[in-house]
């Protein structure tokens, strides 16, 4: 064999006891597991290396649900922030906005309107349009080795709608509607798991659900699911779930919701009232599951708390807006006092909304302080400082938005559909620490600490529940004939480093990962190995 890795206790992901044994590696698979306590063959096992795993777990890989490295992946062959969290795979093209497919005046446009996801791109050479070609891509980065982390893609529906319809409120004609159609099909048949939404994001937010419907029945043929950032986390946000469990039964397609919430002082303790509405629909039959990061606050950009009205048209219509008095006048009324679409139907409170990025260094010295805060110091109304922040930024600032609730968040990651996603955008000055934390911080902090769950059940819910969702038949498990995608973690340790101080922190008590049998994280360090490469829907 390759590697032995002796004396680990092994939580193989299926939520069931630990036990200890030594697993044996050839050719990137595990090709033996000798466990003599469980009846297995129980021989001492040897290899060309052999790792001393004694007082480490030893787990799958955490394969992370909701991930926002779409050009991350591609200028960063290091990759730390996933990697040494014991990520082997990341799920791309999120929230309905992403790089494929696209020509070129699609492709200008959703530059622009993610640069606080991703940034502007402008050191990435975009000589991909297809779903396929991004794939394609992915696994001939850095001169053919590959990337950090395997990586999965979601057709992103508001890029589409944006491709064949525009940035404009109306509804499709049908030949746009059958372009979509087109799209989405040609996507899923080049790879791609899933189709995407943001629909509190301009354009996807457009979509009506007869035309979410449609598309959700196309993904469905293809035996994918759909990934919605549905259409409310605030005000009506049991309506807003209702609706895509409706929508997705409809179109016969199985459901997996995006860092699935209740936040806002409206849904204060009301997660017991979604996941009723969650346990209704899979006891008659529904397929769903879920997502969520465990920290309460959620990150997104500035521009996204805008209604809809005003950033239809696009980047450019939306400047235009700002930049006239009695519009951004009608803005922050509707945003102040009625509670915009893109703030959840809640009224902004802007003592909740931190500066956590911006594009132009110049602008640095606003991270790190709410947008009240910052107008305190100026003498002036919120407004005015958001207002011009968005003008001279160019509308790429990332926010943390302090609206979660922990009981929420803890009642919410107890649930037999759940599973982990870090959300994790890795731009700015002061990032959201999930992106640097996330599943460390459900192993020590919820697992090891609080005791929401057991070890068996957090491994379970970062490894096999994921790899089901996404069809994965030879990950996501600790099994002979499954890929050598591993975890190694100390248990009394392992723990998030990133706090919202110093979020880009690495964890600790992770020192081992390996993806195909290859050590990407070796003894703490990160290794050069390149082992990742896109994984594509297989029929």
């Amino acid at each position: 064999m390759d590697l032995v890795i002796r004396g680990a206790q092994v939580i193989d992901g299926s939520g069931g006891a630990s036990y200890r044994a030594d697993v044996g590696i050839t050719e990137g698979r595990i090709s033996i597991i000798s466990a003599g306590d469980r009846g297995g063959r129980g021989e001492r096992l040897t290899g060309s290396r052999v790792l001393d795993a004694e007082g480490l777990a030893l787990a799958p890989g955490f394969i992370d649900m909701h991930a926002h490295s779409d050009l991350a992946l591609l200028r960063d062959p290091d990759h730390s922030a996933k990697a040494a969290q014991g990520v082997t795979l990341e799920v791309l093209g999120q929230d309905g906005l992403s790089y494929a497919p696209v020509d070129d005046r699609t492709l200008a446009s959703v530059r622009t309107a993610i640069t606080g996801w991703n940034g502007d791109g402008s050191d990435i050479d975009f000589d991909w349009r297809t779903v396929g070609e991004y794939l394609d891509r992915l696994d001939r980065n850095f001169g053919g080795q590959g990337i950090a982390v395997n990586a999965a893609y979601l057709i992103p529906q508001g890029t589409v709608r944006m491709y064949a319809v525009g940035w404009d409120d109306r509804q499709a004609t049908p030949q746009q509607l059958e372009r979509m159609r087109q799209l989405v099909a040609e996507g899923m048949r080049q790879g791609a798991v899933g189709m995407s939404s943001g629909l509190t994001y301009t354009p996807g937010m457009y979509a009506d659900d007869a035309e979410l419907t449609e598309l959700c029945r196309v993904v469905a043929s293809y035996d994918g699911y759909y990934c919605p950032h549905h259409r409310s986390y605030g005000a009506g946000a049991l309506e807003a779930y209702e609706e895509m469990v409706q929508l997705t039964r409809n179109a016969g397609c199985a459901l997996h919701l995006a860092h699935a919430t209740m936040n806002f002082g409206v849904n204060k303790g009301r997660a017991p009232d979604l996941l009723a509405l969650l346990d209704e629909a899979l006891a008659d039959g529904a397929d769903i599951s879920l997502d969520t990061y465990p920290y309460t606050p959620g990150c997104t950009t500035l521009v996204a708390m805008l209604p809809s009205w005003a950033s239809e048209g696009g980047p450019d219509a939306i400047m235009a807006r700002l930049r006239d008095d009695s519009t951004a006048e009608k803005i922050r009324h509707h945003m102040e006092v009625i509670g915009a679409d893109g703030c959840h139907g809640v009224p902004i409170e802007w003592d909740t909304i931190e500066i956590s990025g911006v594009s132009d260094p110049g602008l640095a010295g606003c991270v790190g302080k709410t947008i009240a805060a910052s107008a305190a110091q100026r003498g002036e109304a919120p407004w005015v400082t958001a207002r011009r922040l968005l003008i001279n930024d160019r509308l790429g600032s990332t926010i943390l938005q302090h609206v979660g609730h922990e009981e929420n968040v803890r009642e919410i990651m107890r649930h037999r559909v759940h599973t982990g996603g870090s959300d994790g955008i890795l731009q700015g000055y002061k990032p959201h620490p999930r992106a640097y934390g996330t599943f460390p911080q459900y192993l020590g902090r919820y697992a090891r600490e609080l005791g929401i769950l057991s070890l068996e059940e957090t491994v379970a819910h970062l490894t096999s529940r994921p790899a089901a969702r996404l069809r994965l038949a030879d990950r996501g498990l600790v099994r002979e004939g499954y890929r050598a995608d591993l975890v190694l973690f100390d248990p009394a340790t392992v723990a998030a480093g990133s706090t919202f101080e110093a979020p880009r922190t690495l964890p600790v008590g992770i020192p081992h990962v390996l993806i195909d049998g290859k050590f990407v994280i070796e003894d703490g360090r990160r290794t050069s190995v390149l082992a990742g490469r896109a994984v594509r829907r297989s029929p």
